[in-house]
């Protein structure tokens, strides 16, 4: 019983940072399917060690900051922004477009560290969202490429499609198609989204992966369609590949001074990306 309180409490952690709003306790119960009775019992729990909070007014629940606090704190003591960002900067600069990282977790990938590169025109700056949707991103086909097909398949449909109507008109609905993208994706190297997670945005990625081994992220360029297409996307991806292969080699993270600032030298030294 125990274990099950556990796991439930986590389940409704997970709930909450998902909607990123607050909840009656009979919507968190009928999203959990769990009776509401049992749901108020570990709602308390919750609300008493300070993961939860709730309104006074309406009585809704919701996440206290608690959650991004240990977050962040994790992210700081493993110095992934620090030696990300550098990285990140530079390919901002030399795309002049958006660029992302995302970091591996258990099912899927989590956004990281970004860096806005264009200065004027059309600016693309997606929502604010912790995961990374797999089967309409170029991040999410970048790393679902190095899985075997069935991690793949359970990786997407633990996920979910999602709503059609919150994508772009070429998101892709089912596992056939999905399988058919990562084999071109596997082909070439690296992934291309064409209007699929928002209409009339493009995305190139490619997987990080120290040593040639397991994936621990991705790194990807995004921006207007009108701007990234033809030669440009072709240009973009050889950036991206530069900037996958730096950022492997960082990986996994250390945490001596030395390696912080041997991190700052190489990635401010300058690079020609393409024709190298």
């Amino acid at each position: 019983m125990p274990n099950i309180l556990i796991e439930r409490c986590f389940d409704t952690i997970d709930l909450l940072a998902a909607e990123a709003k607050s909840l009656r306790l009979e919507d968190i119960a009928e999203r959990l399917d769990l009776p509401t009775t049992a749901v108020r019992r570990f709602l308390s729990v919750l609300c008493l060690v300070g993961w939860l909070e709730q309104d006074s007014q309406t009585g809704f629940y919701r996440l206290t900051l608690r959650l991004a606090v240990l977050a962040q704190r994790l992210l700081s003591a493993t110095k992934t922004p620090d030696i990300c960002q550098f990285i990140v900067n530079r390919l901002a600069q030399d795309s002049q477009e958006l660029v992302r990282v995302a970091s591996v977790q258990e099912n899927g990938l989590a956004w990281i560290a970004d860096a806005q590169g264009a200065k004027a025109g059309l600016i693309y700056e997606p929502e604010t969202t912790a995961e990374v949707p797999l089967q309409v991103t170029a991040d999410g086909k970048a790393w679902l490429a190095t899985l075997t097909t069935g991690a793949a398949v359970k990786a997407v449909l633990k996920n979910g499609f999602g709503d059609p109507d919150s994508h772009g008109p070429n998101a892709v609905q089912t596992i056939e198609a999905v399988l058919d993208g990562l084999e071109v994706t596997r082909e070439q190297g690296w992934a291309l989204a064409v209007e699929e997670a928002e209409p009339g945005v493009v995305s190139i990625a490619a997987a990080i992966r120290p040593n040639g081994g397991l994936p621990v992220g991705t790194v990807s360029v995004a921006g207007p369609s009108l701007r990234l297409s033809g030669e440009r996307i072709l240009e973009i991806s050889r950036l991206i590949s530069i900037a996958a292969d730096d950022l492997a080699a960082f990986w996994p993270l250390r945490h001596s001074p030395y390696y912080c600032n041997s991190v700052r030298m190489i990635a401010f030294e300058p690079r020609s990306a393409i024709g190298s």
